[in-house]
Formats: structure tokens, C-alpha cells, sequence
């Protein structure tokens, strides 16, 4: 077990690693950020000084080296263009982004699971039918497509909800429902699956031979078991729900860490895009761990071992 856990946080330590070599490439091929953070016109002296005060004038293999030191002290750097720590800007828009993806979360099991138990009890008739299409749109319709089409029917047709911000439950209906409704589909679609399962298995018809009632064996036996597959999925969607709601934050300008990388990117802010990836690409990769440590304690026959 202790080298079964060992190479796995080995593996893990090696995915960040690279994770971070790869989005400190690849945010510098979106150009130089001294453009955008000197005036037009600026001479090549004022270039060339903030070059140096950023250390962009140093080759790529220092930077990354700088790069690495520091974030083994637990230090992301300073941000470009709000002169801020990375580390600080991202803690303050944490909390925004944990109220949409928890709203999200909640949303989409309130949905997906009982729509996936009812097409699941009323398989090939009526219900079934309309969660697979429901399945279908959730996994189909972009996240954008949906915000923006809530904006132009709630926003600007029956002026019911505000369009874009913070500040109340009405701001958060709207986006949530944009991030969630992709999960819900999945969560949907996972149950039904998981309970067809279930009902078929030895000690469900053992129960209906014993004379309890369908919504008993239902909500006793066959709702439980199946419920564990969902609820491991969910956890693993919430993480998600954080780290990639960047689209929906931008469309509703949300000021959660989705918008904050998408404002990273748009002003070549090197430190806050590498931060933002590198503790959302370790918030899965930790999560992933803790998983795999517990499925190897519950089944030790996936321990991998030789």
C-alpha cells in the first residue's frame, strides 16, 4: 500500500510539473505584455525597463528557473498589471467562484438525480425518452449559448434578472444555471445508468420477493448503492466547476477566478495565468489522489502493484 501511494503522488508531482512547464510556454506565445503595459509611443528605454523589472529580459530557461524557485517558497509572483499578489488576487476571488459552483453543484444533482431515477423506474416509456433528450441538449448546448440566451430572454425581453455582476441571489441564478446545466445532463445520465444497474442485480429482486412495496425497494435499496458513483463523480464536478467556469464567468462578468484567468490572458499577465492553472491543475490532481487512495483501500486489487 505505502508503494502503491508512493508512485501515485509520484505520478501527481510529475503532472504539475509539467503542467507548469507547458502554461509557462505556452502563455508567452501570446506576445510580449510590455505592449500592453507602456504607453503608445513609449521608447525603447521605457520598454526595456520594465522588461528588466519583470525579468523578461532574462532567457526562457531563467525565467522558468525563477519561476520555479519561487513557487517552491509558496510564492505565484506579483502580478503585471494589478501589481498584486498572485496569490492574493486569486484567495479574493475564491469565494465568488465557490458560491457559483456550489449553487452550480447543488442545481445540477437537484436535477440530474431524480431525473435520472424516473428514467431509470420508467425505462423505454415516456420519462426515459425525455431524459435522454434532456441528456442529449445538457451535453450538446455550450455553457455560452445558454448564458446568452437566458440574457436575452430574462435579461432584455422580460427584465426579470440582472444581465452581468455580483451583489444578490438574482445575479447567481442565471450563471448558475449556465455552469450547471452541463452537469446536471452528466449527473443525469450517471444515475440512470447506476440504477439500472442496481435493479437488476440479486438482492433487489430478493427484496420485491419479500413483498415490499416498488418505492421502498426504490428508495431503500437500489437508491443507496447507486447513489456512490454519483457522489464521487460530484465531487470530482465541483473542483471542476471552480477551476473551469471561465466562460460563464466572463459572459455574466462574474468576479470569480474564471474571469480572473481570462483578464490574466487578455493582458498577458504572465503570473496570474501561470498561478491561476497551476493551483486549479492541483486542486484536480489532488482530488484524483485522494480518490485513488481510497478506491485502493476499499478494493486492494487495483493497487497496481507487480
Amino acid at each position: 500500500m505505502k508503494h502503491y501511494i508512493a508512485r501515485r503522488a509520484g505520478y501527481s508531482l510529475l503532472s504539475l510539473i509539467l503542467l507548469s512547464l507547458t502554461i509557462f510556454l505556452f502563455i508567452r506565445l501570446t506576445g510580449d505584455p510590455t505592449a500592453l503595459l507602456t504607453e503608445p509611443g513609449a521608447s525603447e528605454e521605457d520598454i526595456a525597463a520594465i522588461q528588466a523589472k519583470f525579468g523578461l529580459d532574462q532567457p526562457l530557461w531563467i525565467q522558468y528557473g525563477v519561476f520555479m524557485g519561487s513557487l517552491l517558497r509558496g510564492d505565484l509572483g506579483d502580478s503585471f498589471y494589478y501589481q498584486t499578489p498572485v496569490l492574493d488576487l486569486y484567495l479574493s476571488r475564491l469565494p465568488n467562484s465557490l458560491i457559483l459552483a456550489v449553487s452550480a453543484m447543488a442545481f445540477s444533482l437537484l436535477l440530474g438525480i431524480p431525473s435520472g431515477i424516473l428514467a431509470a423506474v420508467k425505462v423505454g416509456k415516456f420519462w426515459d425518452n425525455a431524459g435522454k433528450l434532456f441528456a442529449l441538449l445538457g451535453l450538446s448546448l455550450p455553457s455560452f449559448l445558454v448564458g446568452l440566451l437566458m440574457i436575452l430572454l430574462f435579461s432584455v425581453y422580460l427584465e426579470w434578472l440582472p444581465s452581468s455582476g455580483s451583489g444578490g441571489i438574482l445575479h447567481l441564478l442565471m450563471p448558475a444555471f449556465a455552469l450547471g446545466w452541463y452537469f446536471a445532463a452528466a449527473h443525469m445520465r450517471l444515475t440512470r445508468s447506476s440504477m439500472l444497474e442496481v435493479m437488476g442485480s440479486e438482492y433487489i429482486k430478493l427484496a420485491r420477493l419479500k413483498g415490499l412495496s416498488e418505492t421502498g425497494v426504490i428508495a431503500k435499496h437500489a437508491f443507496k448503492n447507486a447513489l456512490i458513483p454519483v457522489v464521487t463523480l460530484a465531487g470530482i464536478n465541483l473542483i471542476n466547476m471552480i477551476n473551469v467556469a471561465v466562460v460563464v464567468e466572463t459572459v455574466f462578468a462574474w468576479p470569480g477566478i474564471g474571469r480572473l484567468l481570462y483578464e490574466g490572458v487578455s493582458f498577458r499577465d504572465f503570473p496570474v495565468v501561470q498561478g491561476v492553472v497551476l493551483i486549479g491543475g492541483a486542486m484536480i490532481v489532488v482530488v484524483n489522489l485522494l480518490v485513488d487512495i481510497i478506491y485502493a483501500i476499499i478494493d486492494p486489487r487495483i493497487r497496481l502493484e507487480k
